[in-house]
């Protein structure tokens, strides 16, 4: 058996240590190269730029640069590991957003005292960037945090454990509705977990046409419910008046069930509860709330969705990140707004309904995929995806107002 472990820590430690490295995007060979690149020549962009703050897009690489930035307080499903822990997901945060949309990036790990702190940190820093991408920072600082960042900052600034979770999920579950036959704006969803990704799918899902009264969200002490005089406000705001108090409750003929909480918290009992043809997205990773062949074994109208690559339909965030940056980075966005976010969300869910092309199946390792109950969104490697999301993306931005630059021609095409 491969021992996954230590190939894990050989590719992050060889050749060279870590995932990400600076390249040289212009010649420095001879001493005038030199000359241009840093005294005398670099003082006349520092002239441009001093006279014309916007030329710092045409004389530095800040228009096709990301931070990605973190304290450590919530890293993958390990908790609170600190900053230096979180590096080596930061760092291939780092690589994805290059791999899939050619945008540069830095990893930025913070150590501070307060939420105020990590605020002023990132605030203070940010117009060195074309955008910040927060990453594996615990609810609630993370509402927190984002909020007064976009308020602070004129770049765009995204959460992606929030809303590109909540992106991927809403993409899959539309397609995985209109696969059984059944309207987001009638459906029962349970939401099991709330916390940052929970609220921002369900916040997303409501955009999308779900029906805030449709949805029971559960934390450890059950279902949120207007009774409760322990709910912080992000969760106060999916406080259901309902009697129903526990999974089993809310389970009971629901259409949808997603996951964002822990291994093996929904049975094959639970499963059987649900309505006919019935959607489960369980997202917890690596374990998710229920395995596949568990919920396929309890009834064959299911549709299953984990965050895991070696099962059918996995809610990846990289279907997302890097092309709605991309998109926003091209036509110079201030922010990432709900337009943005819900035109992503259905040209993801439009490209799983085309013809998928060989190379996509060759990297994906399948000799056939087709829309339907084991492809309801596109596979990571989709080549098509960075065309298509960015573009959708960047039309979202320029009409919606929030775009410095018009769309440039042929933009994506």
């Amino acid at each position: 058996m491969t021992d996954l472990r230590q190939e894990a820590l050989d590719y992050h430690a060889l050749p060279i240590p870590g995932k990400i490295s600076v390249e040289l995007t212009k010649p420095a060979e001879t001493s005038y190269d030199l000359s241009l690149a840093y005294s005398p020549g670099v003082a006349e962009p520092v002239r441009a730029i001093a006279e014309n703050p916007d030329d710092v897009y045409k004389y530095t690489g800040k228009g096709n640069t990301v931070a990605v930035v973190t304290n450590g307080t919530a890293i993958l499903g390990l908790g609170n590991l600190g900053p230096m822990a979180a590096k080596p997901v930061m760092e291939g945060k780092a690589l994805l957003f290059k791999r899939f949309a050619g945008i540069n990036s830095f990893d930025i790990e913070v150590k501070h005292k307060t939420t105020e702190d990590f605020i002023d940190t990132v605030a203070n820093i940010a117009d060195s960037f074309g955008g910040i991408n927060l990453e594996d920072i615990k609810a609630p600082e993370c509402f927190i945090i984002e909020k007064a960042l976009i308020e602070r900052c004129k770049v765009p600034v995204f959460h992606d454990d929030q809303h590109g979770t909540a992106i991927v999920t809403a993409a899959g579950l539309l397609n995985a509705l209109d696969v059984q036959g059944k309207n987001i704006k009638e459906a029962d969803i349970v939401c099991m977990g709330a916390g940052a990704a929970a609220i921002a799918c369900m916040d997303l899902l409501i955009k999308c046409g779900a029906q805030r009264e449709k949805i029971y969200m559960l934390d450890t002490k059950g279902v949120i419910h207007t009774r409760r005089d322990d709910l912080n406000e992000y969760k106060r705001s999916f406080a259901n008046n309902t009697d129903k108090r526990t999974l089993e409750d809310v389970i009971d003929g629901a259409d949808v069930f997603v996951g964002v909480s822990g291994p093996d918290v929904l049975s094959a009992e639970h499963v059987k509860m649900m309505a006919p043809k019935p959607v489960i997205f369980a997202c917890s990773n690596p374990d998710p709330e229920i395995k596949p062949e568990l919920a396929l074994s309890a009834r064959d109208d299911v549709i299953i969705a984990t965050g895991r690559s070696d099962y059918p339909n996995q809610v990846n965030n990289v279907l997302c990140f890097p092309f709605i940056f991309r998109g926003a980075l091209d036509v110079r966005a201030r922010t990432i707004n709900d337009e943005m976010k819900v035109a992503c969300v259905h040209a993801i869910r439009e490209l799983a309904k085309e013809p998928v092309p060989q190379e996509v199946l060759a990297a994906s390792g399948v000799s056939e995929l087709t829309f339907g109950k084991e492809y309801i969104i596109p596979k990571p490697m989709d080549s098509r995806l960075c065309g298509r999301v960015a573009r959708a993306v960047a039309i979202a931005a320029v009409e919606s107002g929030v775009a410095a630059l018009d769309l440039p021609a042929n933009y994506m095409k």
